[in-house]
């Protein structure tokens, strides 16, 4: 028996509908082929899926009776629909598929669906003018429904990168600080994709090179995001030749990179690396980068500058009474006999002077300071003041 002849699209709705289990279960069939958690997707909640395909081909339908290239508003999934398939795009993402795949699916779903449609079409005599644009609809409504899933996984895909580096930020915090227990830090570095290592590292920059030192740095480096501090947490820093790049990746930022300890040991670097940031800053430490492990006798003079002054102002008292230029040049040949232990002749050639010239300013310290210059006790003190400047 001929099927009755359709002359609107309305007209093909409910043939197209009685159609519907059977599509569904080609697609399926289609699916587990190449696309198996697609099709037991599908085969989970049977009338869901149904009640979708129905709504679907309404849409269908009216975006075809419209004319797709009209203005679509809101879109043609209708309803709920595009949201249903944002999440269907954000469950991709969570469960690590790519979403190449999905929009695969959708495409060979699409095709299914159309020839069963235009078969049924044809079959009930549709002019050509509806079928071509209800296949138009077909088209513009699978990509309105890619749109929706695409759109879905970015989402997921920039709130996960968001949650993650709040979480390696976090962590950052944890490692310095001296409060947290280490099951924390643990769930911490595990939810944020941080594999624990066997040691760390302290890197400190001035704030305005905070957003090179992250181009520079790898990517497993943790942020430090603190009013009082620019830096990050760096793993496993004397590994083989992980510190000659490090040097190389941080040369030029004015760099600091604290000593490698333990995660537990590492806020008991934090002071000493915040000094030698504040000497590298004032020009007392002058490597590019700093490394904390190289500068320890630095760092012990520096670490308190009132009470450096103090000792400079006390040990140096035997000079106050003699005139800024004379002093001057006092201090640097004392300084470089200090440096030197006494050879007479190196500190000539540092100072490019005579070495009589150094016998008559060291005759002149001997002179002010007395039989004190000789004690150890006074040139260690002496050293302390003048040779770490």
């Amino acid at each position: 028996m001929t099927s009755p002849s359709v002359t609107t699209l309305r007209d093909l709705l409910g043939p197209l509908t009685e159609e519907l289990p059977q599509v569904i279960a080609e697609v399926v069939n289609l699916l587990r082929e190449e696309w198996p958690d697609y099709a037991s997707f599908l085969e989970e909640d049977p009338e869901t899926v149904l009640e979708t395909a129905q709504a679907a081909i309404q849409h269908l339908v009216a975006l075809a009776e419209r004319g797709p290239a009209q203005p679509r508003g809101g879109g043609v999934i209708g309803g709920g629909g595009a949201e249903m398939f944002e999440e269907v795009g954000r469950v991709e993402w969570r469960e690590g598929r790519s979403l190449a795949t999905l929009l695969s699916a959708y495409r060979a779903g699409a095709r299914v669906a159309w020839r069963h449609m235009s078969r049924a079409a044809l079959r009930r005599g549709a002019p050509p003018e509806a079928i071509a644009l209800l296949a138009e609809a077909v088209f513009v409504f699978v990509e309105d429904l890619s749109s929706a899933s695409a759109r879905g996984y970015v989402e997921e895909q920039l709130a996960t990168a968001a949650e993650r580096e709040r979480l390696r930020v976090e962590l950052a915090e944890l490692l310095l600080s001296e409060r947290a227990d280490l099951a924390a830090i643990r769930a911490t570095a595990a939810a944020a994709g941080w594999p624990l290592p066997a040691t760390v590292a302290l890197v400190l920059v001035p704030a305005a090179q905070g957003h090179d030192l992250f181009s520079r740095l790898e990517p497993s480096a943790l942020p430090i995001r603190r009013t009082e501090m620019t830096g990050a947490v760096v793993a496993d820093p004397d590994g083989p030749g992980r510190r000659t790049r490090l040097a190389t990746a941080l040369a030029g930022l004015g760099a600091v990179v604290g000593a490698t300890v333990t995660t537990a040991a590492l806020p008991g670097t934090l002071r000493a690396t915040a000094v030698a940031a504040r000497l590298a800053h004032e020009g007392v430490l002058t490597a590019d980068p700093v490394f904390v492990d190289e500068q320890y006798d630095t760092l012990l003079v520096h670490d308190d500058p009132a009470l450096l002054d103090a000792l400079t102002a006390q040990v140096l008292a035997p000079l106050d009474g003699v005139p800024a230029g004379t002093r001057a040049r006092l201090e640097e040949t004392l300084t470089a006999w200090l440096s030197t232990m006494g050879d007479r002749q190196e500190v000539a050639r540092r100072l490019h002077v005579h070495p009589q010239t150094v016998r008559y300013r060291m005759g002149r310290l001997h002179q002010l300071y007395g039989p004190a210059l000789d004690e150890p006790r006074t040139r260690l003190r002496l050293t302390l003041a003048l040779c770490w400047r």
